[in-house]
């Protein structure tokens, strides 16, 4: 990919309002889409995150009954419920360096050092800023998962305007240690989307962009 094929994917990009109901993701791309999820990067390597692909379509009916009715959630071709720990554990932590340390075919004891200061760091916090900083990382996901989809000529719309609560009742993670962040409905846009052709508005490169 050169560079300006990349503005290019960057440029196509938009929060999609209308998708086509009759378009559907192909196999193929759907599952690099799903593993740009499982790549995607996080503090300390943690991965305090689950995502929820929902298929059944009476699913998402009700969930778009909590989402204010935004017809993104029933018409796009998938739909993705980014959920994060509800707090960060010891538990927590030591699952990640048993996978650390076996995908680096260590023992988890070499990994001591580095455990202690990630322990240190979540102790610090109260369970309400582990939460907060957990939600955090899935903005990550939904970023890199946007940006992949993008590059797939693959359409996007991330989605705040929702109850998290009616979420987690719908998907039945109340008490479950996730909870909702954020969503992210994806396919392909409908010709009708007037938003589609409409230009971005983004400030100046000299004024977000700085040197020093």
């Amino acid at each position: 990919m050169t560079p300006d094929q990349l503005l290019d994917s960057l440029k196509f990009r938009y929060a999609t309002k209308q998708f086509d109901a009759t378009r559907k993701i192909p196999e193929a791309e759907w599952e690099a889409l799903e593993k740009s999820l499982v790549l995607t990067p996080s503090s300390f390597g943690l991965q305090p995150w689950k995502f929820v692909i929902v298929k059944d379509p009476e699913l998402r009916g009700r969930l778009r009954k909590r989402s204010w009715n935004q017809s993104q959630v029933t018409d796009a071709s998938h739909f993705v419920v980014f959920t994060t720990r509800t707090d960060l554990t010891e538990e927590d932590v030591d699952r990640f360096f048993a996978t650390l340390a076996a995908s680096q075919g260590r023992d988890v004891e070499s990994f001591a050092g580095y455990r202690n200061v990630v322990v240190s760091f979540a102790s610090a916090m109260t369970q309400e800023s582990r939460h907060a900083w957990n939600i955090r990382q899935a903005y990550i996901a939904l970023g890199q998962f946007m940006t992949a989809a993008a590059m797939l000529g693959i359409d996007t719309c991330p989605m705040e305007g929702m109850e998290p609560a009616g979420y987690d009742e719908e998907l039945g993670l109340t008490g479950s240690g996730y909870a909702t962040a954020v969503a992210c409905a994806v396919g392909y846009r409908s010709p009708e989307d007037k938003y589609a052709e409409a230009p971005k508005a983004r400030f100046a490169h000299t004024e977000v962009i700085e040197h020093r």
